[in-house]
């Protein structure tokens, strides 16, 4: 497939693909896409790591129950599958579902899972927009809940004496988590879902504080830090919030790591793979190799250009590479 200024415009799957058929024997391209692959797969076995320790800590403080068995998970291998493919597959999944708990209005809860490139944030995006035609779509993250707590764990220690900065052993005591966590309420509020932070002195709609207060310095260079000794308190915050909006007929789209999603209770859980795991280094050297040619044409450029730009970018990232 020839790679046109409007293809490459697009940035998406479409685009990836095709720089990927294009550059199959491109040696430099294989380089690129191996060193981006090694990064990837380690990342993710990385966080998966610290992940565990926090799930384990979390259990040990009896947060959550050591003996819980999460429920099987369907397994989709995306290879050479579009994101129209692999949400119309589960779509057929979650169709099933309603059919068998007919009369029930409940929304559903769909979780996906998978290593890093294997598409989930476009599938969750294809399910969401398929979804909303006929009913309401929620995309639930995790990350404002720990934002939260960051900020209530801050908030805090500004209001200890001869505190100056951020003291996590202090702040982030079993008991000041747990009550940082009865701070912490979801339900409706001026008519929609919505998480509320009152205590401390402070009482604030998530919703209205994400892009501000929620993004200050003081909580985003401690989230680390309070993410790693609450992900059972958030992951059973999440879990509640969920059935909430659930049983209101809001259906839920769940993107995360299996250690984490495996307390929400749904039948609808999808694991994404790849059966060919090269192809999520190709996947990442396309979406950086786009993006910087796009950056360095000129509107409407002529094929040639276009081929010129790709080539010229990617021996510009070999060379920083090395």
């Amino acid at each position: 497939m020839t790679v046109t200024y409007s293809l490459l415009k697009k940035q998406n799957a479409e685009t990836s693909n095709a720089l990927i058929e294009e550059f199959t024997e491109n040696s430099n391209f294989g380089l690129l896409a191996k060193k981006e692959g090694d990064l990837i797969l380690a990342r993710d076995q990385e966080d998966a790591e610290k992940l565990q320790v926090g799930i384990d800590y979390a259990k040990e403080k009896g947060v959550i129950d050591p003996n819980f068995v999460p429920e099987p998970y369907v397994t989709i291998d995306v290879l050479g599958k579009t994101p129209d493919d692999v949400s119309d597959e589960i779509l057929g999944y979650v169709n099933k579902n309603r059919e068998s708990a007919s009369g029930d209005k409940a929304g559903s809860v769909i979780v996906l899972c998978g290593l890093s490139g294997t598409g989930k944030g476009t599938t969750v995006a294809k399910l969401s927009d398929k979804l909303s035609a006929d009913q309401k779509v929620v995309c639930w993250s995790n990350g404002n809940i720990f934002r939260s707590a960051t900020l209530l764990a801050a908030t805090w220690c500004e209001q200890q004496p001869g505190c100056a900065v951020f003291d996590a052993e202090k702040a982030l005591t079993k008991e000041n988590l747990a009550n940082f966590m009865t701070m912490l309420s979801f339900d409706k509020f001026n008519g929609k879902f919505d998480t509320r932070i009152n205590g401390l002195g402070l009482d604030l709609l998530v919703s209205e504080v994400q892009n501000t207060i929620l993004k200050q310095p003081k909580v985003s260079k401690n989230i680390p830090t309070v993410a790693q000794v609450t992900q059972g308190e958030v992951i059973k915050f999440a879990a509640e919030a969920i059935k909430i909006m659930s049983a209101d007929g809001v259906s839920i789209l769940l993107e995360g790591r299996e250690q984490t999603v495996n307390y929400v209770l749904t039948p609808l859980r999808f694991t994404l793979t790849l059966s060919d795991e090269t192809l999520i280094g190709k996947r990442r050297a396309a979406q950086r190799l786009m993006a910087a040619a796009l950056n360095s044409l000129e509107e409407d450029a002529s094929e040639d250009k276009v081929k010129d730009a790709l080539v010229n970018e990617l021996a510009k990232m070999l060379e920083a590479e090395n």
